[in-house]
């Protein structure tokens, strides 16, 4: 007799397929892996079913037909969904600061003058410092020839074109230029300004200090305390301008962030503003124990991804029960009344938000919260699902079991554990755990924020504006490229070529896939960006794991549970399994990567408990 065990997940689909002999042995035969065709338990799986099928068939010369039995996991419908919402912003009024991170500032130092339009300098006669605001109609051969051509007052210059360099290497006098200041139009003449340029690998100190500042421009008390949001905003730049501009200013101001209202079992509700912080957030989540549904307030980002969260998993519910003629006819909200987001995850962080008013694409790091939810039905399409793939297949299909008890009865085989046994299963979109006891009972929970959650944190906190290059830098180690012909890897060890590497590839730090390395666009540290990724696992899947574990743990309680193993996709993870494993040590719990029969790593748990349930079921 031949079985396959199919386990429908969030992002793959995977299959065992195991022979019973005669005298009731079960022998493992292969295993499949393919991505999930459509929502995980709804009719749009079977695509991907047969072909992991067809795959795990071929290896051992066999056909689908020559299956007896094809066993399915229990899988309700879920969604997960991330969203953002910015809590605070920063304002300029008047184009009071100018803070920058040109690629190319010329000089350094600090310098503080009244601003001067260059084609006014020879009828300027003020007997004071004067920083020069050169336009990008100026070509910079003509304005290196202005500037030596005019008076030594001259301490400083901005320049509107790309042109720092070109123009420092034409002065007489060397003094601190900022470029590519696009909105330099804007900038108030006649106003007192000061401009700083960093040295070599350093960044700015005086500006981005407000007694610095306070110095500079002369403050009170008062106005130094007003200035701490340009300070703020000009930390960890290379360059920058601040004008003191009697009739403007800037302001730091809280964005109206929307709420969230949890609703229990016994139909009590707490809400929580999310610019309150994440910390407030999860407070709400760990008091409420039976957690029945979370709505968000409309025409805001969590309000509007909660909303779409369920009309997409209604939709594809209705999908799978009517017609597509008649779908229309179903009303969205009604449909919607079956569904319910059952955990979320909160987190703070601070993502990169373009400055209000600001003249050269600045960017200020605003404060944030990241949240990660999870929408499932509350019923389950499986048998529906098993009956249209009996049909298709002509195979005799089964609903056999809950995926939690599934994928810890797969766990067993890895060599070293014993009952009662925990897993951590993490996914794409969500951290699942269940505790396997001595008497065969199972507890089992969902917990929203896995992987894809921290791909848009990486995304967001290091201003990439590529999820692909996010999901690379969570994924893979990384280097820093210091010569043609070698790189250190961000471990220290240090990596020699014979052949020169691409030129683009000089000075960058680098994800070293495979065999390619791919340039990070960015400059950051790669001793920052590892700190940060670090940083956004422990923070998603570590705090998860905790509080997946006291969910299923007896009482609550984790020193109850002596064994941890940690499955799916992000088990792979170069960094997740050591990170949960370390935090779980001062429990004094065993973790670490599952081993399914000692040939699949963290993977095909699921699919493994399916085929030798069947055992116990066939006895029984």
């Amino acid at each position: 007799m031949i079985i396959a065990g199919v386990d429908i997940g969030n992002s793959t689909t995977e299959v065992c397929i195991a022979s019973v002999d005669e005298h009731g042995y079960m022998h493992f035969l292969s295993s499949a892996e393919v991505a999930t065709t459509g929502t995980k338990g709804t009719l749009q799986n079977i695509k991907g079913i047969h072909e992991s099928l067809i795959i795990a068939m071929q290896k051992e010369k066999l056909r689908i037909s020559d299956l007896n039995l094809i066993r399915l996991n229990e899988a309700a419908p879920v969604i997960g969904g991330t969203a953002m919402e910015t809590i605070t912003e920063t304002i300029i009024t008047d184009s009071t600061m100018v803070g920058h991170n040109p690629d190319t500032p010329a000089g350094q130092g600090v310098a503080v003058g009244r601003t001067v339009p260059i084609h006014k300098l020879k009828e300027t006669y003020i007997n004071e410092s004067i920083i020069v605001i050169v336009p990008k109609t100026m070509d910079y051969e003509v304005c290196a020839k202005t500037i030596n051509a005019s008076n030594e007052k001259i301490v400083g210059l901005i320049l509107q074109k790309d042109e720092a360099v070109l123009v420092y290497n034409r002065l007489d006098k060397k003094i601190p230029i900022v470029d590519e200041v696009e909105g330099i139009e804007q900038l108030p003449i006649g106003k007192i300004a000061a401009i700083e340029v960093a040295g070599l690998g350093m960044t700015i100190k005086t500006l981005s200090n407000p007694y610095g500042l306070a110095k500079l421009f002369d403050l009170s008390p008062s106005e130094t305390s007003a200035v701490i949001p340009i300070s703020k905003s000009l930390i960890g730049k290379k360059s920058a301008v601040v004008v003191k501009n009697t009739d403007g200013g800037m302001q730091e101001t809280k964005i109206k962030a929307g709420k969230i209202t949890f609703k229990s079992q016994k139909n009590q509700s707490t809400t929580v503003s999310i610019d309150a912080g994440a910390a407030a957030i999860m407070e709400v989540v760990h008091s409420i124990q039976d957690i029945k549904d979370i709505e968000g307030e409309r025409d805001s980002y969590v309000g509007n991804m909660l909303y779409d969260m369920k009309k997409e998993l209604s939709e594809l519910s209705e999908a799978s029960e009517v017609s597509v003629e008649s779908l229309e006819s179903v009303t969205s909200e009604a449909s919607m009344k079956h569904l319910a987001i059952s955990d979320l995850l909160a987190i703070d962080t601070f993502v990169p938000v373009k400055v209000k008013g600001a003249l050269a694409g600045d960017v200020a790091m605003e404060k944030a919260v990241a949240i990660a939810a999870m929408v499932q039905a509350d019923k389950l399409p499986m048998t529906r699902l098993a009956k249209q793939l009996e049909e298709q297949l002509n195979v005799p299909v089964k609903v056999a079991g809950v995926e939690a008890v599934m994928a810890a009865i797969g766990a067993m085989t890895t060599k070293g554990t014993q009952l009662p046994l925990a897993i951590l299963d993490l996914g794409g979109g969500s951290t699942d755990a269940a505790l396997l006891d001595e008497t065969g009972e199972v507890r089992s929970v969902h917990l929203a924020g896995a992987g894809s959650f921290v791909t848009m944190l990486i995304d967001k906190e290091l201003r990439l504006d590529s999820v692909q290059m996010a999901e690379n830098i969570k994924r893979y180690p990384l280097a820093k490229v210091n010569s043609l012909y070698h790189m250190t890897m961000e471990n220290g060890e240090v990596i020699f070529f014979h052949k020169p590497l691409p030129p683009k590839l000089y000075a960058r730090v680098v994800v070293v896939m495979d065999e390619e390395l791919i340039p990070i666009i960015t400059d950051l540290t790669l001793e920052r960006i590892v700190t940060t990724r670090q940083e956004i696992k422990r923070r998603v899947f570590v705090t998860n794991a905790l509080r997946a574990l006291e969910k299923v743990a007896p009482d609550g309680h984790m020193r109850h549970i002596p064994n941890v193993v940690i499955l799916g996709g992000s088990a792979l993870d170069l960094e997740i399994p050591e990170l949960i494993l370390q935090e779980l040590a001062n429990h004094k719990i065993v973790a670490g990567r599952g081993d399914i029969r000692g040939i699949m790593g963290p993977r095909n748990a699921v699919a493994t408990g399916l085929v030798m349930s069947y055992l116990s079921e066939d006895i029984s």
